[in-house]
Protein backbone atom coordinates (compact mmCIF):
# COMPACT_ATOMS: atom_id res chain seq x y z
CA UNK A 1 0.00 0.00 0.00
CA UNK A 2 2.78 2.14 1.18
CA UNK A 3 4.86 1.17 -2.22
CA UNK A 4 2.25 2.01 -4.27
CA UNK A 5 1.81 5.68 -2.74
CA UNK A 6 5.47 5.96 -3.45
CA UNK A 7 5.29 5.04 -6.74
CA UNK A 8 2.05 7.57 -7.24
CA UNK A 9 4.25 10.30 -5.71
CA UNK A 10 7.19 9.55 -7.71
CA UNK A 11 5.51 9.87 -11.16
CA UNK A 12 3.48 13.22 -9.78
CA UNK A 13 7.17 14.50 -9.44
CA UNK A 14 8.70 13.09 -12.83
CA UNK A 15 5.61 15.37 -14.31
CA UNK A 16 6.22 17.98 -12.38
CA UNK A 17 9.52 18.07 -13.42
CA UNK A 18 9.16 17.07 -17.21
CA UNK A 19 6.68 20.20 -17.67
CA UNK A 20 8.92 22.90 -16.30
CA UNK A 21 11.68 21.41 -18.87
CA UNK A 22 9.04 21.86 -21.60
CA UNK A 23 8.42 25.33 -20.17
CA UNK A 24 12.15 26.13 -20.48
CA UNK A 25 12.38 24.79 -23.97
CA UNK A 26 9.91 26.87 -25.33
CA UNK A 27 11.19 29.48 -23.89
CA UNK A 28 14.76 28.97 -24.52
CA UNK A 29 13.12 29.35 -28.66
CA UNK A 30 13.67 32.22 -30.38
CA UNK A 31 10.78 34.42 -32.06
CA UNK A 32 10.74 32.56 -35.34
CA UNK A 33 10.96 29.64 -34.21
CA UNK A 34 7.72 29.98 -31.88
CA UNK A 35 6.25 31.26 -34.69
CA UNK A 36 7.33 28.20 -37.30
CA UNK A 37 5.72 25.86 -34.26
CA UNK A 38 2.87 26.99 -33.91
CA UNK A 39 2.12 27.59 -37.73
CA UNK A 40 3.03 23.97 -38.30
CA UNK A 41 0.70 22.73 -35.76
CA UNK A 42 -2.41 24.61 -37.09
CA UNK A 43 -1.84 24.27 -40.54
CA UNK A 44 -1.31 20.39 -39.33
CA UNK A 45 -5.05 20.51 -37.77
CA UNK A 46 -6.30 22.34 -40.91
CA UNK A 47 -4.82 19.73 -42.92
CA UNK A 48 -6.49 17.27 -41.20
CA UNK A 49 -9.78 19.03 -41.20
CA UNK A 50 -9.84 19.63 -45.12
CA UNK A 51 -8.72 16.15 -45.71
CA UNK A 52 -12.11 15.04 -43.38
CA UNK A 53 -13.82 16.98 -45.48
CA UNK A 54 -13.06 16.27 -48.81
CA UNK A 55 -13.86 12.64 -47.75
CA UNK A 56 -17.27 13.25 -46.20
CA UNK A 57 -17.83 15.22 -49.56
CA UNK A 58 -16.83 12.28 -51.60
CA UNK A 59 -19.50 9.57 -50.33
CA UNK A 60 -21.91 12.23 -49.96
CA UNK A 61 -21.54 12.66 -54.10
CA UNK A 62 -20.95 8.94 -54.31
CA UNK A 63 -24.37 8.42 -51.94
CA UNK A 64 -25.95 11.13 -53.83
CA UNK A 65 -25.63 9.19 -57.29
CA UNK A 66 -28.70 7.24 -56.92
CA UNK A 67 -31.26 9.14 -55.51
CA UNK A 68 -34.74 8.33 -54.19
CA UNK A 69 -36.70 9.16 -57.78
CA UNK A 70 -34.11 6.83 -59.48
CA UNK A 71 -35.24 4.12 -56.70
CA UNK A 72 -39.27 5.29 -57.35
CA UNK A 73 -38.57 4.80 -61.36
CA UNK A 74 -37.17 1.37 -61.31
CA UNK A 75 -40.12 0.37 -59.02
CA UNK A 76 -42.71 1.69 -62.07
CA UNK A 77 -40.52 0.52 -64.23
CA UNK A 78 -43.06 -1.98 -65.77
CA UNK A 79 -45.21 0.88 -66.61
CA UNK A 80 -43.20 3.09 -67.63
CA UNK A 81 -41.06 0.72 -69.51
CA UNK A 82 -41.05 1.37 -73.39
CA UNK A 83 -42.96 -1.09 -75.36
CA UNK A 84 -39.76 -2.46 -77.21
CA UNK A 85 -38.46 -3.53 -74.15
CA UNK A 86 -41.05 -6.29 -73.44
CA UNK A 87 -39.24 -8.36 -75.74
CA UNK A 88 -38.53 -12.32 -74.14
CA UNK A 89 -36.93 -15.26 -74.82
CA UNK A 90 -38.10 -18.54 -74.85
CA UNK A 91 -37.04 -20.18 -71.69
CA UNK A 92 -33.41 -21.88 -72.01
CA UNK A 93 -33.73 -25.63 -71.78
CA UNK A 94 -30.45 -26.87 -71.03
CA UNK A 95 -27.23 -29.19 -73.02
CA UNK A 96 -29.59 -31.62 -75.82
CA UNK A 97 -26.31 -32.60 -76.95
CA UNK A 98 -23.09 -34.65 -75.77
CA UNK A 99 -20.85 -31.68 -77.14
CA UNK A 100 -23.02 -28.91 -75.28
CA UNK A 101 -23.37 -30.94 -72.26
CA UNK A 102 -19.21 -30.61 -72.23
CA UNK A 103 -19.39 -27.46 -72.26
CA UNK A 104 -21.13 -27.67 -69.42
CA UNK A 105 -19.09 -29.44 -67.99
CA UNK A 106 -16.09 -26.88 -68.68
CA UNK A 107 -18.37 -24.37 -67.12
CA UNK A 108 -19.10 -26.44 -63.83
CA UNK A 109 -15.68 -26.79 -63.77
CA UNK A 110 -14.54 -23.75 -64.26
CA UNK A 111 -17.28 -21.93 -61.49
CA UNK A 112 -16.40 -24.83 -58.93
CA UNK A 113 -12.60 -23.44 -58.65
CA UNK A 114 -13.41 -19.51 -58.72
CA UNK A 115 -16.04 -20.39 -56.29
CA UNK A 116 -13.97 -22.46 -54.34
CA UNK A 117 -10.97 -20.07 -54.30
CA UNK A 118 -12.25 -16.27 -56.23
CA UNK A 119 -15.86 -16.13 -55.14
CA UNK A 120 -16.24 -12.20 -55.27
CA UNK A 121 -13.11 -11.17 -56.60
CA UNK A 122 -12.13 -10.56 -59.92
CA UNK A 123 -9.98 -13.16 -61.35
CA UNK A 124 -9.14 -17.08 -60.46
CA UNK A 125 -5.64 -18.08 -59.97
CA UNK A 126 -6.46 -21.88 -60.43
CA UNK A 127 -3.07 -23.19 -60.36
CA UNK A 128 -2.09 -20.91 -56.65
CA UNK A 129 -5.36 -21.62 -55.68
CA UNK A 130 -5.85 -17.99 -55.17
CA UNK A 131 -7.29 -14.90 -56.70
CA UNK A 132 -6.55 -11.51 -58.16
CA UNK A 133 -8.39 -8.13 -58.24
CA UNK A 134 -8.79 -5.81 -61.46
CA UNK A 135 -11.74 -3.15 -60.72
CA UNK A 136 -12.67 -5.41 -57.42
CA UNK A 137 -16.03 -5.68 -59.16
CA UNK A 138 -16.68 -9.38 -59.29
CA UNK A 139 -15.88 -9.55 -62.93
CA UNK A 140 -15.80 -13.30 -62.79
CA UNK A 141 -19.43 -13.33 -61.62
CA UNK A 142 -20.67 -10.38 -63.82
CA UNK A 143 -19.47 -11.93 -66.90
CA UNK A 144 -20.98 -15.42 -66.34
CA UNK A 145 -24.43 -14.35 -65.20
CA UNK A 146 -26.22 -14.51 -68.50
CA UNK A 147 -23.88 -18.05 -69.08
CA UNK A 148 -25.10 -19.67 -66.05
CA UNK A 149 -28.83 -18.81 -67.23
CA UNK A 150 -28.55 -19.72 -70.95
CA UNK A 151 -27.30 -23.53 -70.22
CA UNK A 152 -29.77 -23.49 -67.46
CA UNK A 153 -27.01 -23.78 -64.68
CA UNK A 154 -29.66 -22.78 -61.78
CA UNK A 155 -27.90 -23.74 -59.01
CA UNK A 156 -24.84 -21.68 -59.53
CA UNK A 157 -27.00 -19.08 -61.52
CA UNK A 158 -28.76 -18.47 -57.88
CA UNK A 159 -25.20 -18.33 -56.22
CA UNK A 160 -24.34 -15.19 -58.58
CA UNK A 161 -27.46 -13.36 -58.66
CA UNK A 162 -27.52 -13.65 -54.55
CA UNK A 163 -23.92 -12.10 -54.51
CA UNK A 164 -25.39 -9.41 -56.88
CA UNK A 165 -28.03 -8.47 -54.80
CA UNK A 166 -26.02 -8.90 -51.14
CA UNK A 167 -22.57 -8.07 -52.27
CA UNK A 168 -21.98 -6.43 -55.11
CA UNK A 169 -20.74 -3.03 -54.33
CA UNK A 170 -20.42 0.40 -57.60
CA UNK A 171 -18.63 2.61 -55.25
CA UNK A 172 -15.54 1.48 -55.06
CA UNK A 173 -12.29 3.90 -54.46
CA UNK A 174 -10.79 2.89 -57.58
CA UNK A 175 -10.07 4.07 -60.83
CA UNK A 176 -11.60 1.37 -63.59
CA UNK A 177 -11.02 1.56 -67.49
CA UNK A 178 -14.53 2.65 -69.09
CA UNK A 179 -14.49 0.51 -71.85
CA UNK A 180 -14.15 -2.53 -69.85
CA UNK A 181 -16.22 -1.78 -67.13
CA UNK A 182 -18.69 -0.61 -69.35
CA UNK A 183 -18.74 -3.91 -72.31
CA UNK A 184 -18.30 -6.49 -68.73
CA UNK A 185 -20.24 -5.08 -66.25
CA UNK A 186 -22.74 -2.88 -67.45
CA UNK A 187 -22.91 -5.07 -70.31
CA UNK A 188 -23.31 -8.21 -67.83
CA UNK A 189 -26.10 -6.57 -66.04
CA UNK A 190 -27.97 -5.19 -69.10
CA UNK A 191 -28.21 -8.78 -70.68
CA UNK A 192 -28.72 -10.82 -67.40
CA UNK A 193 -31.91 -8.21 -67.27
CA UNK A 194 -32.88 -8.59 -70.79
CA UNK A 195 -32.83 -12.76 -70.22
CA UNK A 196 -34.24 -12.97 -66.52
CA UNK A 197 -36.42 -9.65 -66.02
CA UNK A 198 -35.15 -9.81 -62.65
CA UNK A 199 -34.97 -5.75 -61.47
CA UNK A 200 -32.40 -6.16 -59.23
CA UNK A 201 -30.41 -5.97 -62.60
CA UNK A 202 -31.58 -3.15 -64.02
CA UNK A 203 -31.30 -1.42 -60.57
CA UNK A 204 -28.13 -2.02 -60.63
CA UNK A 205 -27.21 -0.90 -64.26
CA UNK A 206 -28.71 2.39 -63.89
CA UNK A 207 -26.13 3.21 -60.72
CA UNK A 208 -23.42 1.92 -62.68
CA UNK A 209 -23.76 4.13 -65.79
CA UNK A 210 -24.24 7.46 -63.77
CA UNK A 211 -20.64 6.90 -61.78
CA UNK A 212 -19.42 5.83 -65.23
CA UNK A 213 -21.12 9.68 -66.97
CA UNK A 214 -17.81 11.41 -65.72
CA UNK A 215 -15.90 10.21 -68.34
CA UNK A 216 -18.03 11.93 -71.60
CA UNK A 217 -16.76 15.54 -69.53
CA UNK A 218 -13.92 16.29 -71.66
CA UNK A 219 -13.75 19.70 -74.16
CA UNK A 220 -14.35 17.37 -77.13
CA UNK A 221 -16.79 14.76 -75.84
CA UNK A 222 -14.67 11.70 -76.77
CA UNK A 223 -14.62 10.64 -73.19
CA UNK A 224 -11.59 9.74 -70.63
CA UNK A 225 -10.18 6.18 -70.49
CA UNK A 226 -10.67 6.16 -67.02
CA UNK A 227 -13.14 7.14 -64.12
CA UNK A 228 -13.13 6.50 -60.51
CA UNK A 229 -16.06 5.03 -59.07
CA UNK A 230 -16.42 6.37 -56.07
CA UNK A 231 -15.57 10.16 -56.27
CA UNK A 232 -16.29 9.80 -59.89
CA UNK A 233 -13.65 11.61 -61.36
CA UNK A 234 -12.37 10.76 -65.01
CA UNK A 235 -9.08 11.34 -66.81
CA UNK A 236 -7.15 9.99 -69.65
CA UNK A 237 -4.57 6.70 -68.84
CA UNK A 238 -1.38 7.40 -66.91
CA UNK A 239 0.57 6.10 -69.57
CA UNK A 240 -0.54 8.07 -72.40
CA UNK A 241 -2.55 11.30 -73.01
CA UNK A 242 -4.81 9.05 -75.78
CA UNK A 243 -7.15 7.17 -75.70
CA UNK A 244 -7.71 3.51 -77.19
CA UNK A 245 -9.94 4.06 -80.52
CA UNK A 246 -12.08 0.87 -80.07
CA UNK A 247 -12.32 2.00 -76.41
CA UNK A 248 -14.60 5.27 -77.03
CA UNK A 249 -16.45 3.49 -80.07
CA UNK A 250 -17.43 0.37 -78.06
CA UNK A 251 -19.64 1.37 -75.42
CA UNK A 252 -22.01 2.71 -77.27
CA UNK A 253 -25.08 -0.22 -77.57
CA UNK A 254 -24.50 -0.53 -73.73
CA UNK A 255 -25.43 2.86 -72.90
CA UNK A 256 -28.24 3.64 -76.10
CA UNK A 257 -30.01 0.31 -74.19
CA UNK A 258 -29.73 1.61 -70.50
CA UNK A 259 -31.31 5.12 -72.12
CA UNK A 260 -34.31 3.03 -73.97
CA UNK A 261 -34.87 1.11 -70.68
CA UNK A 262 -35.33 4.28 -68.53
CA UNK A 263 -36.53 6.47 -71.54
CA UNK A 264 -33.79 8.68 -70.69
CA UNK A 265 -31.71 10.45 -73.22
CA UNK A 266 -29.05 11.23 -71.10
CA UNK A 267 -26.92 8.13 -71.72
CA UNK A 268 -27.57 7.93 -75.60
CA UNK A 269 -27.09 11.81 -76.00
CA UNK A 270 -23.76 11.35 -74.62
CA UNK A 271 -22.57 8.12 -76.57
CA UNK A 272 -24.02 9.37 -79.63
CA UNK A 273 -21.93 12.90 -79.60
CA UNK A 274 -18.83 10.48 -79.45
CA UNK A 275 -19.91 8.51 -82.80
CA UNK A 276 -20.48 11.32 -84.61
CA UNK A 277 -17.38 13.40 -83.53
CA UNK A 278 -15.35 10.47 -84.71
CA UNK A 279 -17.61 9.82 -87.75
CA UNK A 280 -16.37 13.24 -88.92
CA UNK A 281 -13.00 12.58 -87.97
CA UNK A 282 -10.68 12.38 -91.44
CA UNK A 283 -9.97 8.95 -92.17
CA UNK A 284 -7.74 6.45 -94.33
CA UNK A 285 -10.68 4.93 -96.53
CA UNK A 286 -12.74 4.69 -94.04
CA UNK A 287 -9.47 2.96 -91.66
CA UNK A 288 -8.98 4.70 -88.28
CA UNK A 289 -5.63 5.02 -85.98
CA UNK A 290 -5.88 3.31 -83.01
CA UNK A 291 -5.13 6.21 -80.67
CA UNK A 292 -7.27 9.41 -80.31
CA UNK A 293 -7.01 12.46 -77.54
CA UNK A 294 -10.06 13.15 -75.44
CA UNK A 295 -8.70 16.62 -75.30
CA UNK A 296 -8.72 18.06 -78.55
CA UNK A 297 -10.93 15.06 -80.06
CA UNK A 298 -8.37 13.64 -82.89
CA UNK A 299 -6.40 11.00 -83.79
CA UNK A 300 -2.84 10.46 -82.74
CA UNK A 301 -0.88 11.86 -86.02
CA UNK A 302 0.88 8.56 -87.78
CA UNK A 303 -0.81 6.49 -85.50
CA UNK A 304 -0.97 2.46 -86.56
CA UNK A 305 -4.24 1.16 -88.01
CA UNK A 306 -5.01 -1.95 -87.19
CA UNK A 307 -8.08 -4.22 -86.97
CA UNK A 308 -6.44 -6.24 -84.06
CA UNK A 309 -6.08 -4.73 -80.40
CA UNK A 310 -7.26 -0.83 -80.03
CA UNK A 311 -8.77 -0.80 -83.39
CA UNK A 312 -10.73 -3.75 -83.98
CA UNK A 313 -14.27 -3.24 -81.93
CA UNK A 314 -14.56 0.29 -83.78
CA UNK A 315 -15.65 -1.33 -86.98
CA UNK A 316 -17.56 -4.39 -84.83
CA UNK A 317 -19.92 -1.65 -83.31
CA UNK A 318 -20.39 0.32 -86.47
CA UNK A 319 -22.68 -2.54 -87.68
CA UNK A 320 -24.01 -3.49 -84.46
CA UNK A 321 -25.50 0.20 -83.67
CA UNK A 322 -26.86 0.31 -86.81
CA UNK A 323 -29.07 -2.76 -86.36
CA UNK A 324 -29.83 -1.92 -82.88
CA UNK A 325 -31.70 1.35 -84.22
CA UNK A 326 -33.60 -0.55 -86.37
CA UNK A 327 -31.25 -0.58 -89.70
CA UNK A 328 -32.34 2.59 -90.69
CA UNK A 329 -31.05 2.90 -94.73
CA UNK A 330 -28.34 5.50 -95.42
CA UNK A 331 -27.32 6.07 -91.54
CA UNK A 332 -23.60 7.42 -91.36
CA UNK A 333 -23.22 4.42 -89.34
CA UNK A 334 -23.67 1.86 -91.79
CA UNK A 335 -22.08 4.36 -94.76
CA UNK A 336 -18.80 4.35 -92.28
CA UNK A 337 -19.05 0.64 -91.53
CA UNK A 338 -19.31 0.06 -96.10
CA UNK A 339 -16.24 2.37 -96.54
CA UNK A 340 -14.48 1.04 -94.11
CA UNK A 341 -14.49 -2.69 -95.01
CA UNK A 342 -13.70 -1.15 -98.35
CA UNK A 343 -10.76 0.39 -96.77
CA UNK A 344 -9.95 -2.98 -95.52
CA UNK A 345 -10.26 -4.84 -98.75
CA UNK A 346 -7.83 -1.94 -100.45
CA UNK A 347 -5.00 -1.61 -98.02
CA UNK A 348 -4.93 -4.21 -95.12
CA UNK A 349 -6.16 -7.57 -97.37
CA UNK A 350 -3.15 -9.69 -98.66
CA UNK A 351 -2.54 -13.59 -99.38
CA UNK A 352 0.16 -15.59 -98.68
CA UNK A 353 2.67 -16.50 -101.71
CA UNK A 354 2.62 -20.48 -101.72
CA UNK A 355 -0.78 -21.28 -99.44
CA UNK A 356 -2.86 -18.39 -100.73
CA UNK A 357 -4.05 -18.13 -97.03
CA UNK A 358 -5.86 -14.28 -97.22
CA UNK A 359 -5.28 -12.05 -94.26
CA UNK A 360 -5.49 -8.64 -93.33
CA UNK A 361 -2.49 -6.41 -91.76
CA UNK A 362 -1.44 -3.36 -90.02
CA UNK A 363 -0.37 -0.09 -91.35
CA UNK A 364 2.15 0.86 -89.23
CA UNK A 365 2.27 4.68 -89.00
CA UNK A 366 -0.40 4.92 -90.91
CA UNK A 367 1.28 3.49 -94.39
CA UNK A 368 3.89 1.18 -94.04
CA UNK A 369 1.98 -2.34 -94.46
CA UNK A 370 3.27 -5.29 -91.19
CA UNK A 371 2.04 -8.62 -92.12
CA UNK A 372 0.67 -9.36 -88.87
CA UNK A 373 -2.54 -10.60 -87.59
CA UNK A 374 -3.78 -10.48 -83.99
CA UNK A 375 -6.08 -13.24 -83.26
CA UNK A 376 -8.76 -10.18 -81.75
CA UNK A 377 -8.98 -9.97 -85.35
CA UNK A 378 -10.93 -13.34 -85.59
CA UNK A 379 -13.88 -11.54 -84.89
CA UNK A 380 -14.17 -10.22 -88.55
CA UNK A 381 -15.39 -13.11 -90.58
CA UNK A 382 -18.36 -13.43 -87.93
CA UNK A 383 -19.11 -9.90 -88.59
CA UNK A 384 -18.66 -9.22 -92.23
CA UNK A 385 -21.20 -12.45 -92.11
CA UNK A 386 -23.28 -11.10 -90.18
CA UNK A 387 -23.56 -7.85 -92.17
CA UNK A 388 -23.94 -9.69 -95.24
CA UNK A 389 -27.11 -11.26 -94.01
CA UNK A 390 -28.63 -7.20 -93.08
CA UNK A 391 -27.75 -6.46 -96.82
CA UNK A 392 -24.05 -6.00 -97.03
CA UNK A 393 -22.53 -6.94 -100.86
CA UNK A 394 -21.20 -10.01 -101.53
CA UNK A 395 -17.40 -8.78 -101.07
CA UNK A 396 -18.07 -8.94 -97.23
CA UNK A 397 -19.24 -12.30 -97.50
CA UNK A 398 -16.43 -13.84 -99.63
CA UNK A 399 -13.54 -11.73 -97.45
CA UNK A 400 -15.59 -13.05 -94.66
CA UNK A 401 -15.29 -17.19 -96.17
CA UNK A 402 -11.45 -16.35 -96.55
CA UNK A 403 -10.82 -15.00 -93.24
CA UNK A 404 -12.70 -17.88 -91.45
CA UNK A 405 -10.24 -20.31 -92.98
CA UNK A 406 -7.15 -18.29 -91.58
CA UNK A 407 -8.09 -17.90 -88.46
CA UNK A 408 -8.99 -21.84 -88.44
CA UNK A 409 -5.50 -22.09 -90.05
CA UNK A 410 -3.79 -20.54 -87.05
CA UNK A 411 -5.15 -22.98 -84.90
CA UNK A 412 -4.66 -26.53 -86.16
CA UNK A 413 -1.07 -25.16 -87.99
CA UNK A 414 -0.02 -25.08 -84.11
CA UNK A 415 0.82 -28.67 -82.06
CA UNK A 416 -1.83 -27.87 -79.82
CA UNK A 417 -4.06 -27.01 -82.33
CA UNK A 418 -4.66 -23.67 -80.15
CA UNK A 419 -3.86 -20.18 -81.85
CA UNK A 420 -1.39 -17.91 -80.83
CA UNK A 421 -1.94 -14.63 -79.61
CA UNK A 422 -0.31 -13.24 -82.75
CA UNK A 423 0.33 -14.85 -86.13
CA UNK A 424 2.60 -13.15 -88.69
CA UNK A 425 2.18 -14.04 -92.53
CA UNK A 426 4.82 -14.93 -95.38
CA UNK A 427 4.97 -11.58 -98.06
CA UNK A 428 7.62 -12.98 -100.05
CA UNK A 429 7.67 -16.39 -101.89
CA UNK A 430 11.28 -18.00 -100.76
CA UNK A 431 10.12 -19.04 -97.13
CA UNK A 432 9.47 -22.20 -96.16
CA UNK A 433 6.37 -21.59 -94.36
CA UNK A 434 3.56 -19.20 -94.73
CA UNK A 435 2.22 -18.82 -91.30
CA UNK A 436 4.73 -18.48 -88.25
CA UNK A 437 4.43 -17.48 -84.93
CA UNK A 438 7.25 -15.47 -82.61
CA UNK A 439 8.13 -16.81 -79.11
CA UNK A 440 6.52 -13.62 -78.12
CA UNK A 441 3.29 -14.07 -79.51
CA UNK A 442 3.25 -17.74 -78.91
CA UNK A 443 0.52 -17.42 -75.87
CA UNK A 444 -3.19 -18.07 -75.64
CA UNK A 445 -5.27 -16.48 -73.51
CA UNK A 446 -8.81 -18.61 -74.66
CA UNK A 447 -10.30 -15.91 -76.04
CA UNK A 448 -13.55 -16.32 -77.85
CA UNK A 449 -13.34 -14.08 -81.30
CA UNK A 450 -12.71 -17.40 -83.41
CA UNK A 451 -15.43 -19.39 -82.14
CA UNK A 452 -17.77 -16.28 -81.68
CA UNK A 453 -17.08 -15.89 -85.87
CA UNK A 454 -17.92 -20.14 -85.97
CA UNK A 455 -21.19 -19.35 -83.95
CA UNK A 456 -22.30 -16.80 -86.68
CA UNK A 457 -21.23 -18.79 -89.40
CA UNK A 458 -22.98 -22.22 -88.06
CA UNK A 459 -26.15 -19.90 -87.15
CA UNK A 460 -26.53 -18.16 -90.46
CA UNK A 461 -25.73 -21.12 -92.73
CA UNK A 462 -27.17 -23.82 -90.80
CA UNK A 463 -23.40 -26.11 -92.08
CA UNK A 464 -22.52 -28.06 -89.31
CA UNK A 465 -18.72 -28.46 -90.42
CA UNK A 466 -18.45 -25.08 -88.43
CA UNK A 467 -19.43 -27.18 -85.30
CA UNK A 468 -17.08 -30.00 -85.94
CA UNK A 469 -14.15 -27.24 -86.51
CA UNK A 470 -15.23 -25.79 -82.96
CA UNK A 471 -15.33 -29.07 -81.41
CA UNK A 472 -11.48 -29.91 -82.26
CA UNK A 473 -10.78 -26.43 -80.62
CA UNK A 474 -12.72 -27.13 -77.75
CA UNK A 475 -11.01 -30.68 -77.43
CA UNK A 476 -7.60 -28.88 -77.48
CA UNK A 477 -8.78 -26.41 -74.93
CA UNK A 478 -9.17 -29.67 -72.55
CA UNK A 479 -5.98 -30.88 -73.24
CA UNK A 480 -3.71 -28.31 -72.55
CA UNK A 481 -6.06 -25.26 -70.33
CA UNK A 482 -8.01 -27.54 -68.13
CA UNK A 483 -6.09 -27.95 -64.40
CA UNK A 484 -7.65 -29.09 -61.13
CA UNK A 485 -9.45 -26.10 -60.12
CA UNK A 486 -10.25 -24.66 -63.45
CA UNK A 487 -8.72 -23.50 -66.43
CA UNK A 488 -5.65 -20.97 -67.05
CA UNK A 489 -4.27 -19.30 -70.27
CA UNK A 490 -1.06 -20.66 -71.38
CA UNK A 491 2.54 -19.31 -72.61
CA UNK A 492 3.14 -21.56 -75.55
CA UNK A 493 0.89 -23.41 -77.64
CA UNK A 494 4.18 -24.44 -79.74
CA UNK A 495 4.99 -27.06 -77.23
CA UNK A 496 2.57 -29.48 -76.20
CA UNK A 497 4.94 -31.02 -73.44
CA UNK A 498 5.34 -27.67 -71.72
CA UNK A 499 2.98 -24.77 -72.53
CA UNK A 500 3.74 -23.08 -69.41
CA UNK A 501 0.68 -22.10 -68.07
CA UNK A 502 0.10 -18.40 -66.73
CA UNK A 503 -2.22 -19.23 -63.62
CA UNK A 504 -4.83 -17.27 -64.94
CA UNK A 505 -8.47 -17.87 -66.04
CA UNK A 506 -9.72 -14.98 -67.69
CA UNK A 507 -13.23 -13.97 -67.49
CA UNK A 508 -14.23 -13.94 -70.95
CA UNK A 509 -13.50 -17.86 -70.89
CA UNK A 510 -16.56 -18.32 -68.94
CA UNK A 511 -18.05 -14.82 -70.60
CA UNK A 512 -17.70 -15.38 -73.74
CA UNK A 513 -15.32 -18.49 -75.15
CA UNK A 514 -17.56 -21.15 -73.13
CA UNK A 515 -20.97 -19.44 -74.25
CA UNK A 516 -20.49 -19.20 -77.72
CA UNK A 517 -19.17 -22.55 -77.72
CA UNK A 518 -22.42 -24.27 -75.94
CA UNK A 519 -24.56 -21.81 -78.91
CA UNK A 520 -22.47 -23.56 -81.56
CA UNK A 521 -23.40 -26.68 -80.82
CA UNK A 522 -26.60 -26.31 -80.05
CA UNK A 523 -29.41 -28.64 -82.04
CA UNK A 524 -31.56 -25.35 -82.31
CA UNK A 525 -29.80 -22.20 -84.41
CA UNK A 526 -31.99 -20.06 -83.14
CA UNK A 527 -31.68 -20.34 -79.82
CA UNK A 528 -31.05 -16.61 -79.50
CA UNK A 529 -32.66 -15.06 -82.57
CA UNK A 530 -30.07 -12.84 -84.22
CA UNK A 531 -32.82 -10.40 -85.81
CA UNK A 532 -33.96 -9.74 -82.00
CA UNK A 533 -30.45 -9.58 -80.20
CA UNK A 534 -27.17 -8.28 -80.37
CA UNK A 535 -24.44 -9.94 -78.50
CA UNK A 536 -22.03 -6.70 -77.83
CA UNK A 537 -18.15 -7.52 -77.93
CA UNK A 538 -18.35 -9.35 -74.34
CA UNK A 539 -20.92 -11.86 -75.88
CA UNK A 540 -23.74 -9.95 -73.53
CA UNK A 541 -27.24 -9.81 -75.47
CA UNK A 542 -28.33 -6.37 -76.13
CA UNK A 543 -32.26 -6.40 -77.84
CA UNK A 544 -32.71 -4.49 -81.32
CA UNK A 545 -35.28 -1.58 -80.97
CA UNK A 546 -36.63 0.81 -83.70
CA UNK A 547 -35.24 3.88 -83.38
Amino acid sequence: MFENKDYIAVNVFDDSVRKRSLKRQWNQLSRFQKNLVVVVVFGGILLCGFLMYQRQLLKANSLDVFSSTDEEHVKSIKTNIVDNDKIQIVPFKGPTNERQQAVVNAMRHSWTGYKTFAFGHDNLKPISQTYSDWFNLGLTIIDSLDTLYIMDMQEEYQEAKKWVEESLKLDVNRDVNLFEVTIRVLGGLLSIYHLSGDEIYMTKALELGKRLMPSFDSTSGIPYSDVNLFSMQAHAPKWSPDSSTSEVTTIQLEFRDLSRIFNDPTFENAITRVSEKVHELPKTDGLVPIFINANTGSFRSFSTISLGARGDSYYEYLLKQWLQVGKIPEHYLIEDYKEAINGVIKHLRRKTPNEHHVYVGELISGKDFKPKMDHLTCYLPGTLLLGHKNGMPQSHFTLANELLETCYQTYIKQPTGLAPEITYFNLEGESATDIYVKANDAHNLQRPEFIESLYYFYVITGNKTYQDMGYKIFESFEKYTRVSHGYTSISNVKTPNNVRPKDMMETFWLGETLKYFYLLFSDDRNEIDLDKFIFNTEAHVIPVREN
